[in-house]
């Protein structure tokens, strides 16, 4: 017969045939008034814990911590479209990738999931767009970076895109290049360079290497270029294509250079467009777009599209403990969180 203790701290029991089961607990139920050397399981962290009265606080008892593999997905805010004559569209925010073999930005090739800790606090960050610029002698700004982190955990930051080149004046170099970031902003006038982009992030942004052309942004899955003599503007970067929630997105385009004859577009994926003539195009919001760069004097650039970061895991694992209000939805045996606004995760 197993021997059986009940007291205020829950069951406890001995048998010869299946071991000691001991008391249970989480984190928040945890006994009010223990003692010294009281033991229990805590379900929040996976620990046994011991009670010291002398420093008044529970200490693990050295057992492994449980953990579990989650994949991601985090895409920074795309960089704000150039003013002026021409302008340079905004890069697109830095894109990295763990889930199967899909690859990261800038020609990366997917990373290694992440391990989390049962019971431990996950920090996610979503990346704003960079505003468009609104004079001549300022570029775009860049996007804000996106990112996950936590206390044990490598944080995971994926850098804003870079904004695009601006112009009023027949001068080169200062304002007219494109802002480096995850991609780069294009440039805006002649012998003009255009941002570079972050490794395993994303691509450069387009230069101008002669004449009056509108450069794009650089996107996730492709370099932005010089626009097209007598159609001025460029077609922003191409973006990549995810599954990671069960259908395949394609995020991270980077904004059209700014055109007087022709409407250019932003690359797959989001991308601000450039319409003939107006202000440029906003990246569209939690794909990591840049803007499109302004066409005539004066013409602001689009601001680029806010950021986003998924989290993917086995469902069996899903503590359905956050904050900030991911979307919560399920793909086979797996859960999906998708953060359009900042907020955490515990696991």
């Amino acid at each position: 017969m197993p021997l059986i203790l009940t007291g205020a701290a829950g069951l406890t029991t001995l048998d010869s045939s299946t071991g000691l089961a001991i008391a249970t607990w989480t984190t928040a139920t945890r006994p009010t008034s223990p003692v010294t050397g009281q033991m229990g399981y805590n379900t929040t962290t996976g620990q046994i814990e011991i009670y010291n009265a002398t420093y008044a606080n529970w200490t693990s008892a050295g057992t492994s911590a449980v953990t579990y593999t989650v994949e991601f997905l985090v895409v920074a805010g795309g960089g704000g479209g150039g003013c002026g004559y021409y302008a340079g569209g905004g890069g697109a925010g830095g894109y990295r990738n763990s889930y199967l073999t899909e690859p990261s930005g800038g020609g990366g090739s997917s990373e290694t999931g992440l391990t989390f800790v049962l019971g431990k606090i996950y920090t996610i960050t979503v990346g704003a767009g960079g505003t468009g610029s609104t004079s001549g002698t300022t570029r775009g700004s860049n996007g804000s970076d996106s990112s996950i982190s936590g206390s044990e955990l490598a944080t995971i930051t994926s850098i804003g895109g870079g904004g695009g080149g601006s112009r009023n004046s027949n001068a080169s170099g200062g304002n007219s290049n494109g802002a480096s970031g995850g991609s780069g902003g294009g440039a805006s006038f002649q012998s003009s360079s255009g941002g570079s982009g972050t490794s395993n992030q994303g691509y450069a942004g387009g230069t101008n290497l002669a004449g009056f052309f509108g450069a794009s942004g650089g996107g996730a899955g492709a370099a932005g270029v010089q626009g097209v003599l007598n159609d001025h503007g460029a077609n922003g970067g191409n973006g990549v294509a995810s599954s990671i929630t069960g259908s395949s997105v394609t995020r991270g385009g980077g904004g059209a250079g700014g055109s007087i004859v022709a409407t250019r577009t932003g690359g797959t994926g989001g991308g601000g467009s450039t319409p003939a003539g107006s202000a440029g195009g906003s990246g569209t919001a939690n794909t990591g777009g840049g803007g499109g760069g302004g066409a005539n004097d004066g013409s602001i650039g689009g601001a680029g599209g806010s950021g986003i970061v998924i989290l993917r895991m086995p469902t069996a694992n899903y503590s359905g403990t956050t904050t900030g209000s991911p979307t919560v939805t399920t793909s086979g045996s797996d859960t999906i969180l998708t953060f359009t606004a900042s907020g955490s995760y515990t696991a």
